[in-house]
């Protein structure tokens, strides 16, 4: 039996906790404010995307073995829309993040399960393509599965 499972609902807290560490992990602190004032505003949302098992949102975890009521990783993956091409013609992406182990819950594989598993769900679906954001620590085990990096031309606008 696998320990990873697929996030529910009651989930959503212990989920922004892990984005939390990840967020702090790779991002240099300077914002304004507290860095978990945004939780209570995205709970709801968080809830309701796990509510929607069919939807284009998953997150797959692991409990934390020595902390009931905690979770020891996370990740989370979307699947979005865009127009065909050569090798995706029906255009599904998808995008890994917020990959995240609890800090005394590391080096066993945890991650690793969460992420077979979220690409198994991409494969169901039929998304050939999968795109994510590396940090240093986590490349080799992105590269382990298959993962390469890609000159990015990416620009952002914050609205």
């Amino acid at each position: 039996m696998s320990l990873v499972r697929r996030a529910v609902p009651e989930d959503a807290e212990e989920l922004l906790r892990l984005r939390q560490v990840m967020i702090d992990s790779v991002f240099t602190a300077g914002s304004s404010g507290s860095a978990t004032q945004w939780h209570a505003e995205s709970l709801p949302t968080v809830r309701r995307r796990l509510a929607d098992p069919d939807g284009g949102f998953a997150a797959f975890v692991v409990d934390h073995p020595e902390r009931p009521e905690a979770l020891a990783a996370l990740v989370a993956g979307t699947i979005e829309y865009r127009i065909g091409r050569a090798g995706n013609p029906h255009g599904r992406v998808g995008h890994v993040f917020s990959v995240a182990t609890d800090p005394d819950a590391r080096r066993r594989g945890y991650a690793r399960a969460c992420m077979e598993t979220l690409l198994d769900w991409f494969r169901e679906r039929d998304v050939r393509q999968v795109d994510l954001n590396a940090s240093a620590q986590a490349e080799p085990l992105y590269a382990s599965l298959g993962f390469v990096r890609k000159p990015d031309p990416s620009m952002r606008l914050e609205l």
